[in-house]
């Protein structure tokens, strides 16, 4: 009999499975291959080691982190609009379990709107641990980021619940969820992960966790609408129609100019600690301290274009 500990598929394992933008480009899953028993299996002790929140307990928040500053402001207000967007996207896919026409389907997004909860919750959860009190954790997160909620994830919220509540389209659902939210988001959240290595261990930590089961909703909802369209060819031309009006949409919200305006934030706190981040490369050959706001807001956007071409390929949806 093998351990609990064998039975953790390498892409769950917190310590051997990729980077969310190599997962994203390579990993094959499929709903069968990811229901309940994978789930609990794989993300509780494998991707999470334990901890809700996805971090290492014996990792402790560093104290340049708990003094006011751009880093601070920084971090704080990334995790904001994080836990913001990780709770609409929970309520959306509730939609998703109930309209599955299978048992796997509605297995798999039973899952994965558990993922997106909890990562709301840990996003919160490292406010609280940045010294939010409790009692103004919710205006606290209103004063960070409702503006940029309301700007950018709000219109998102609007064009996914057409699509689920109103005309109770599944396929079109799993593709806006897929391909226009956590296609286009997932390279800012790796992004974040890298940056705040040298700064915030925790914090990378814990998006860290969040790729990790990004990789697994990404690459199932790209085999589930392979799958749709090769059965049913005939919704080419709308699937098709559909990811042009998001991206449309996408084209028309102040995405870059979001990023653009944390980056220059974080800029000042790098400034400030470039002793603390060294000889860290952010990505090979480029040290942290030798990057600036724009590159990486540049960097983030071309990692969402790749992600996005690479998912729509794969699902027989390429230009």
């Amino acid at each position: 009999m093998t351990t609990s500990l064998a039975k953790v598929p390498v892409e769950a394992d917190r310590h051997l499975a990729p980077g969310l933008l190599e997962g994203a480009l390579h990993t094959d899953l499929t709903p069968e291959g990811c229901d309940l028993g994978y789930w609990f299996r794989a993300v509780p002790e494998g991707t999470l080691g334990g901890d809700p929140m996805g971090r290492s307990a014996d990792v402790a928040v560093p104290d340049h982190m708990m003094e006011d500053g751009p880093l601070r402001q920084a971090v704080m207000q990334e995790l904001a609009f994080r836990s913001m967007a990780e709770e609409k996207a929970a309520r959306a896919i509730s939609f998703l379990v109930a309209y599955a026409p299978d048992l796997a389907g509605m297995d798999f997004y039973s899952t994965q709107l558990m993922d997106e909860a909890r990562h709301a919750y840990a996003f919160r959860g490292h406010l609280l641990e940045l010294g939010t009190p409790e009692d103004r954790l919710e205006a606290t997160m209103e004063s960070l980021a409702g503006a940029d909620r309301d700007a950018v994830l709000t219109p998102l919220e609007e064009f996914g619940l057409s699509v689920l509540e109103k005309d109770r389209d599944y396929i079109g659902g799993v593709i806006t969820l897929t391909v226009l939210v956590e296609g286009v988001l997932a390279p800012t959240a790796e992004l974040s992960e890298r940056k705040w290595r040298p700064f915030d261990p925790p914090a990378a930590e814990i998006e860290r966790a969040a790729g990790i089961d990004e990789i697994r909703h990404l690459s199932v909802g790209s085999t589930i609408v392979r799958r749709h369209l090769r059965r049913h060819p005939e919704e080419l031309d709308r699937i098709r129609e559909l990811v042009g009006r998001g991206n449309e949409l996408w084209s028309r919200l102040p995405v870059q100019e979001l990023t653009y305006r944390r980056e220059q934030l974080y800029q000042q706190g790098l400034e400030q600690h470039r002793d603390l981040a060294g000889d860290y490369e952010l990505w090979p050959g480029r040290r942290l301290v030798d990057t600036t706001a724009e590159e990486r807001m540049l960097a983030a956007a071309e990692w969402a274009r790749t992600t996005q071409e690479s998912r729509l390929a794969d699902m027989g949806l390429a230009p």
